[in-house]
């Protein structure tokens, strides 16, 4: 394989059959977004008028009324639940993530619970459970009722959260209409959930206030960067709460076509979100891969994508330890995947040990663990190219065999 920097830096590099994962530096950015942000750096440019541009690139693709480049797509949810909390009140936005007497609860399915829900907490929100968890374990028909939104909306809610995810069995249309019955907006968490494109406008068309995506996945733009697309009101307050505002009130002239503050009773304080900078480059180099993104013929990368897997399922099924199953992608679970079943007592070791092995090698071989318990792992081709996926199936192979 191709030396790199990080054989230069004594730094293990990483045969990646998990997928975009952040902790394995999420994706290899695309040559037109390396290029971008390397023009990037060569001149100075203020990050207001930058926004506006991400802004009118983001709308037109989602189909929102406006957008925001923000700091990954963790960084988006945390700046959505600060939008819905504060609005366009400068006291409030000054006081976060302190809410005493300000509605700050955001309703969310307990079904759809996460590790990643931490950033809306870290906004000042309070999250109120409903449904419940039976169906994922065949005691109950759905893990919630639309009754059981509407339910939990009181005067103290500020919004409610949805994971595009299938967790919970209904549409997000359904979510949309009790919320907004009650004026309440709806942030969605679609973070991982490109390709296919058609999904960047599928969440506003269905009625979302703000929706997420992450930048450093499947668009392969820098793995610090995500896309926020909603509401114009609240793309505002997420940028009034964002951007570098320390600027003398007579002197401050945001662009009027991206930030109307002529109902502001001044210039923001250092908001909740000037921790989670996105620098001018990133910006550059994010649009940039949108725009290749869009671009790209997607039907021909599933077909590779496909042909990749198969291949490696043809190889591991070479150990009898081994039972390789491809998951073909659709037109919404896009990228196929290979779920490999493993038979502990043939292998003579735990599928876990197995995977472990991998990890620890030199370059690290990295495939799915999220199913360890159930004695399987999966490998994504979605990181992985033709030599790679050469090098990962004869080293789980060679693992079994020592």
């Amino acid at each position: 394989m191709t030396e790199t920097i990080y054989d230069e830096l004594g730094v293990p590099t990483v045969v990646n059959g998990a997928g975009t994962k952040t902790r394995l530096s999420g994706t290899l950015m695309r040559d037109e977004a390396v290029e971008a942000m390397r023009r990037g750096a060569e001149a100075f440019a203020r990050i207001e008028d930058l926004q506006a541009k991400a802004s009118e690139v983001v709308a037109e693709v989602t189909g929102a009324e406006a957008g925001y480049v923000t700091a990954g797509a963790d960084a988006g949810l945390a700046l959505g639940a600060a939008a819905c909390i504060a609005g366009r009140d400068l006291g409030v936005m000054n006081r976060l993530p302190d809410t005493d007497g300000v509605a700050d609860e955001i309703v969310m399915p307990r079904a759809q619970r996460n590790g990643y829900d931490h950033a809306l907490r870290a906004a000042g929100a309070s999250i109120v459970d409903i449904g419940e968890t039976g169906f994922n374990h065949g005691c109950a028909s759905t893990n919630v009722e639309p009754w059981e939104i509407a339910d939990a909306i009181t005067d103290e809610t500020a919004a409610v959260a949805w994971l595009a995810k299938p967790h919970v069995k209904m549409d997000l249309e359904t979510v949309v209409e009790v919320a907004h019955e009650e004026d309440v907006p709806v942030v969605v968490d679609a973070a991982a959930q490109l390709p296919p494109p058609t999904n960047l406008g599928r969440y506003t068309e269905a009625g979302a206030d703000l929706v997420v995506f992450s930048g450093g996945k499947a668009i392969r733009g820098p793995q610090t960067t995500g896309i926020l697309a909603g509401r114009a009101d609240l793309v505002q307050s997420v940028a009034l709460q964002h951007l570098d505002t320390h600027v003398a009130s007579e002197a401050w002239v945001p662009p009027e076509e991206f930030l109307d503050v002529s109902d502001l009773r001044g210039v923001p304080r250092q908001g909740i979100g000037r921790p989670m900078k996105v620098g001018k480059e990133e910006i550059c180099g994010l649009l940039a891969a949108l725009d290749a993104f869009l671009d790209e013929d997607h039907e021909r990368l599933q077909r590779e994508w496909t042909d990749r897997v198969e291949r490696i399922g043809d190889r591991l099924s070479d150990s009898p330890a081994l039972d390789p199953d491809v998951s073909y992608g659709d037109k919404t679970a896009f990228v196929p995947e290979l779920v490999v079943h493993v038979d502990e007592a043939e292998a003579g070791m735990t599928t876990a040990a197995l995977v472990r092995s991998l990890r620890r090698e030199n370059p690290r071989v990295y495939v799915g663990g999220d199913h360890l318990h159930r004695a399987r792992f999966e490998v994504n081709p979605l990181s992985l190219s033709d030599e790679e996926a050469v090098y990962l199936a004869d080293r789980v192979l060679d693992t079994l065999a020592e």
